[in-house]
């Protein structure tokens, strides 16, 4: 780390392991991909390290911004090869998204997104819509995340504006790893149509529901109330997971080789540069602690 006495700057500090502060909490909140996987395998010093917090008495419950449903997220991770008993529960942003949905039964809507998130919207009387014709629009990501950016959706966002129609993002990240590369998520469109003066709303983190619907599963889990203070979150992404976790009122632990890996020269798990750290999180609140991937 960089010695703020000399320099200046103050980075976040640094943490050996989660063994370190798992005592300190009952619930861990931990964040999927970039923490737990890459999104094409998992990461078994990160799974290791929150079997043994269970073991130790926590909950850990992932809290994901992926826009399907936990179920399909729980099979996800077993073929990526986590570990039975790495994680008590899911909660993802696909729940968060069907409860939206699950109140505006009737609505005809417009999906952006792949085919394959489609089994978000099973079971929950809404109808799939022409963007003309439709009351609102999902967003769980880009059709084509492999080759499109969020400016070909430009004209289309315009068009919703126009109609002013609500958009529910399904997933508010804006990256996303695969392998080693970074994609594109719904938040990334969604931001576009916020700047258009569009009418959004988000299920996942950083903002409030994902919260409260992860505190509420934890209590269930638990049989009684978490404890104040008690709370800490993982995660890899300064914008949902850090200021999501911060916002809400919890402890974090900041993990250098997620989709900030570059500008933090942390690719690969290597120590993340303290300078870059300091940089990254100038003008926000810190974590508690940074680790350069997850591990007991």
């Amino acid at each position: 780390m960089v010695d703020a006495g000399v320099t200046g700057l103050v980075a976040p500090r640094r943490v050996a392991g989660l063994s370190e502060i798992a005592g300190d909490y009952d619930l861990i909140l931990c964040d999927i991909w970039g923490v737990v996987h890459n999104g094409l395998k998992a990461f078994p010093a990160a799974c290791d390290a929150l079997r043994h917090a269970r073991a130790g008495g926590v909950s850990v419950v992932l809290v994901s911004n992926a826009p399907r449903p936990a179920d399909f997220v729980a099979n996800m991770l077993e073929r990526l090869g986590v570990p039975e008993g790495t994680y008590d529960s899911i909660v993802t942003s696909g729940d968060v998204t069907r409860t939206v949905l699950a109140e505006r039964a009737g609505a005809r809507l417009y999906h952006v997104g792949p085919t394959r998130d489609l089994g978000t919207f099973e079971g929950l009387g809404v109808t799939m819509a022409s963007l003309d014709e439709a009351d609102l629009v999902v967003c769980t990501g880009l059709f084509d995340d492999e080759v499109e950016t969020p400016e070909d959706y430009a004209d289309q966002l315009a068009r919703m504006k126009d109609r002013g129609l609500f958009f529910i993002c399904a997933n508010p990240d804006i990256v996303v790893e695969r392998g080693a590369r970074l994609i594109y998520c719904a938040g990334a469109i969604a931001q576009l149509y916020d700047r258009m003066g569009g009418d959004t709303l988000y299920c996942g983190k950083p903002h409030k529901p994902v919260y409260d619907t992860a505190l509420a599963r934890a209590v269930e889990l638990r049989g009684g109330p978490v404890g104040e203070g008690r709370v800490l979150c993982i995660g890899d992404a300064l914008r949902t997971d850090i200021i999501g976790a911060t916002a809400a009122g919890f402890d974090s632990l900041f993990i250098a080789s997620g989709i900030h890996a570059e500008e933090l020269n942390a690719k690969d798990g290597a120590e993340p540069d303290a300078a870059a750290l300091h940089n990254l999180f100038s003008g926000h609140a810190h974590p508690r602690g940074v680790m350069p991937r997850l591990a007991w």
